[in-house]
This record gives structure tokens, sequence and C-alpha cells, in this order.
């Protein structure tokens, strides 16, 4: 079976408070805009994820929350610390000890981890890896395959970007 690995980075989020923590930091109205549409986006698109890997980050899990509404998704949600500003190293092992029975994980996170984690486990060309490699904006979905059967076998350059979806192509 092969696998599938769905990188949503975190909807827009507020800076206007100079004193909150940066973990604290909530969706800003684009934001919770942007979730919804993007999170409908994929249930059109016929995108299920096994299980969703979320940063605990407030963001993110604000990100889920408006997400979830759309895509109406009835697999599991993990709420992990460690995702949060995860670095690519770390996203990369903590793929690698996901159970051999999931096919599809949705990992919502924060840049720069999740572009970096992207780009290292692309292999090959094409338009969806040319846009991602310009920028990788809030709200923005990146999909990468891999011709392998567990998790374990995840290594850099063994993906190819399917797809890179950002909120404006939504419009």
């Amino acid at each position: 079976m092969a696998k599938t690995l769905l990188l949503l980075r975190h909807a827009k989020s507020s800076r206007e408070d100079p004193e909150m923590a940066d973990f604290d930091r909530p969706l800003t109205r684009r934001g919770r805009r942007d979730a919804p549409r993007m999170g409908e986006w994929m249930r059109k698109a016929g995108i299920k994820p096994d299980l969703i890997l979320c940063s605990d980050a407030r963001r993110a899990r604000e990100t889920w929350t408006e997400l979830a509404q759309t895509l109406r998704s009835t697999a599991p949600v993990l709420f992990e610390r460690a995702l949060y500003m995860a670095t690519s190293r770390a996203l990369l092992h903590r793929l690698q000890r996901l159970a051999g029975s999931i096919g599809s994980v949705l990992v919502i996170g924060h840049n720069p981890g999740l572009e970096q984690t992207a780009q290292a486990l692309a292999n090959g060309t094409g338009e969806a890896l040319e846009r991602l490699q310009q920028k990788f904006p809030t709200a923005a979905l990146a999909r990468l395959d891999f011709a392998i059967e567990d998790w374990n076998k995840l290594r850099p350059g063994s993906g190819r970007v399917a797809l890179f979806v950002v909120p404006s192509d939504l419009d």
C-alpha cells in the first residue's frame, strides 16, 4: 500500500498583541475564513486522511477546528507539542514512527519546518513542486505520494509532490 502525506500550514494568525506568546496566537478573520474553505476543497477532492497530527499551538488547533467543520473527517486527531515549530528532521522522525496500517496522514503545523519537510521529501519536478518551492503560505496544502509499504521507509527524495493548493486557488 502506497503512503500519502498531507502537509497543511496553519491558517493566518494574529500578531496584534506583542505581549502574547507565539504559542498562544489565535487565528485572524482571514484564517477563520481560509481553513474551512480548504476543508471543503479537500472533502470535494476526496481527500480522506486516516490520521491527523496537529501541533498543539493555538493557531494550529484553531485551524483544525475550522477545517474539521467542512472536511467532516472521522479520522483520529492527535495534538502533539513536539509538532510546534518542529524541524524537518523532527517531522521526518515522527512520520517514520507511524503505523504501517495508516495510508494517509494530515499534518497541521508550522513553517519553516513544513516547507523544509516537503522540499526534502520531494523528488522530481512539476508545477506543484515549483509552486511549493516559491512559497508555502498559511492554509496551504501539499500532498506528497510515496511508493513505500511502511512509513519507516520514508526517506528524503522519496516522494512526489502530487498537488499544492493555496487559499487563493479556491477563489
